[in-house]
């Protein structure tokens, strides 16, 4: 059995009394306190999470920026320095390597971040893709911690330790400017719903950022957040997590994500032919998001029946919300079936499924 992976935070965590789990081969936080305490913290103050785990890759080349539109299906020539750009990498079939983050520092110069789960994967992916293009895939996952700040006093807080102007940087786009004292690159993006910051930084000043935040966080009510916070407040938002809305198996249109796919954009990107298929034909499948209105969790791959009690899908992701005090969830069902009501058996108790479009709760993520 292999050693857990760890990241630079990961003596500070023990320290401030965390509880670990195995996360995709990495020894994580779920939570220090409370899952529920610190999911209404970040709603209604601020929390600190390490997301050190997160894979981070530099393209640098003449080619960057046209092998960029090629690997992923949004359109990365709208990019310019600075800006942020959300994007599914897809097969051929149009199922999903990874989704990911395409940050622009320049003309040739990108930088991503991918999913922890599937860094190897997604690193093989990326060069084999790049064989044809001039450029110089890096993997710099060793050189970066990642902390992130969420909620609505996280811009307050980073702002107090950050010379950088916080408040012209807008949501989806990045600075650079030291946090702390640390180097950072300064990212107003997030998975929590929440306004909130990124700290990418070197590996090496993670202790000491964290400190400094966790210190000047505390008169606000900041407290640290682990993974399983993480996950509620990413499917109060109604976000995708790769491996539950998002499979090889479960392509962009399918899980909802039909905006990130941009068929017209100039590119014949990876997968477009499938999308486009399936964008033509109407996928026989579909992602839906489902309240119930009792406590009890529907939990992953739970059967979710039609009226007649017929098995039409299966749940994807499912927690209770904190926020609603119900249980909430993700499923993959027959789009035929989408139309009808639907159920689950918990344990020998039927209990229907309410379709809502998420966000579950209102959000006060900048614009």
């Amino acid at each position: 059995m292999s050693e857990l992976q760890r990241t630079p935070l990961r003596d500070f965590h023990a320290a401030h009394g965390a509880r670990f789990v195995d996360f995709a081969g990495w020894e994580m936080p779920v939570q220090y306190r409370s899952i529920l305490e610190e999911h209404k913290v970040v709603r209604r103050a601020a929390g600190l999470f390490d997301v050190s785990h997160m894979g981070e890759v530099d393209v640098r080349g003449p080619d960057a920026g046209r092998f960029l539109n090629h690997l992923v299906t949004n359109d990365v020539a709208k990019l310019f320095p600075g800006r942020v750009l959300y994007s599914p990498m897809c097969y051929p079939t149009g199922g999903v390597v990874d989704d990911l983050l395409v940050y622009m520092r320049g003309p040739d110069d990108y930088f991503l971040c991918i999913n922890a789960g599937n860094i190897a994967k997604d690193l093989a992916w990326i060069r084999e893709q790049a064989a044809n293009f001039n450029v110089t895939v890096t993997d710099r996952c060793e050189d970066y911690a990642l902390i992130a700040v969420q909620g609505p006093k996280a811009v307050e807080i980073v702002q107090s330790l950050t010379g950088a102007q916080l408040g012209l940087v807008k949501y989806y786009h990045f600075t650079e400017g030291t946090v702390a004292g640390v180097n950072c690159l300064i990212s107003r993006t997030g998975y929590t719903g929440e306004d909130g910051v990124e700290l990418y930084h070197a590996a090496g000043d993670a202790v000491a950022l964290a400190e400094a935040v966790l210190a000047a966080g505390a008169p606000h009510g900041l407290e640290l957040a682990g993974l399983g916070a993480r996950d509620s407040l990413r499917l109060e938002a109604g976000y995708p997590l790769y491996g539950h809305e998002i499979t090889r198996d479960i392509s962009p249109l399918t899980a909802g994500l039909g905006w990130t796919v941009k068929l017209e954009k100039g590119a014949d990107f990876i997968g477009r032919a499938a999308l486009a298929a399936e964008k033509q034909n109407g996928a026989p499948q579909k992602v839906v998001f489902f309240k119930t209105g009792d406590r009890r969790i529907a939990r992953a791959d739970l059967p979710v029946l039609s009226a007649a009690g017929a098995v039409v899908g299966r749940v994807l992701s499912g927690t209770l919300s904190p926020i609603l005090n119900e249980a909430i969830g993700s499923a993959l069902v027959t789009t035929a079936g989408s139309t009808q009501p639907l159920s689950v058996d918990i344990r020998g108790t039927l209990l229907n499924l309410h379709l809502v479009k998420p966000p579950f709760v209102a959000l006060k993520k900048t614009s």
